[in-house]
């Protein structure tokens, strides 16, 4: 496995047990079923929430990025559905905990260093030759 994998779903499995820890409405019942649970809320994450974006962009525009809040909430509770042991009382619950473990994620990812391979910039010089043709 390679280990931005294991970074993403590590990060993904803290973010959702603090979410099950702080929403009363966001339950998982064991370490397992956290593991799972942070698979399957990556899988749905990348493959079916895409699609509902897709499906819901003129609700999304209409109401100016807003219901993307909803299919968030859709795509959350679809992997509760998915994994036993992983449940959501409701669909605000499911709305909210999206939210948090977005927001947990995203602290995660920040005070862990998690940055991009290059560190700086490259400044590449070209210029015209007397001719027209570029030289670099």
């Amino acid at each position: 496995m390679s280990k931005t994998f294991l970074t993403t779903w590590l990060t993904t499995a803290v973010a959702l047990g603090v979410t099950a820890e702080v929403l009363p409405g966001v339950r998982v019942d064991s370490l397992l079923a956290l593991a799972f649970s942070a698979v399957v809320l990556g899988f749905v994450n990348a493959i079916v929430r895409p699609l509902l974006v897709l499906l819901t962009l003129p609700f999304t525009v209409l109401t100016l990025g807003l219901f993307y809040f909803v299919v968030n909430g859709i795509a959350f509770g679809l992997a509760a559905a998915l994994v036993p042991g992983f449940r959501v009382a409701s669909f605000f619950s499911a709305v909210l905990g999206a939210l948090v473990v977005g927001l947990v994620s995203w602290f995660i990812g920040a005070i862990g260093g998690r940055r991009d391979k290059t560190t700086g910039s490259m400044v590449v010089e070209v210029h015209r030759r007397h001719d027209g043709r570029w030289s670099g």
